[in-house]
């Protein structure tokens, strides 16, 4: 399996093992033009906005350390890009960790950096 086709099967995994946890889906990968949010869900009354990562060599750090403060400025600019046109009352940052493809490889992070 080749990185993107490996990158969209972690991002399926994981949002049915969030599903599975209570989350509602609203929309994957949303796209504009300060980056990308893998999922964003709702969890109650709050908007999760979750950023997906596989790592399966931990050479560097593994798939925690991937989400450097640059990357998670690019994912606040994105998040409020959405949040202009969906309303919330309000929302947090998860991240889904995983060093294979599967449900029993999953650390899921709530909260895993502040706005």
């Amino acid at each position: 399996m080749n990185r993107n086709a490996e990158g969209i099967a972690a991002e399926r995994v994981s949002a049915t093992f969030l599903q599975s946890h209570g989350l509602k889906l609203l929309e994957t990968n949303y796209r504009c033009r300060f980056g990308e949010i893998d999922l964003v869900m709702r969890d109650g009354n709050a908007t999760v906005f979750v950023e997906v990562r596989l790592r399966s060599n931990a050479d560097f750090g593994g798939a925690g350390m991937s989400i450097t403060p640059h990357k998670q400025q690019k994912l606040v600019r994105a998040a409020e890009h959405y949040l202009l046109s969906h309303s919330s009352t309000s929302c947090r940052f998860d991240a889904v960790l995983m060093d294979k493809v599967s449900t029993q490889h999953i650390e899921w992070i709530r909260n895993a950096f502040d706005a």
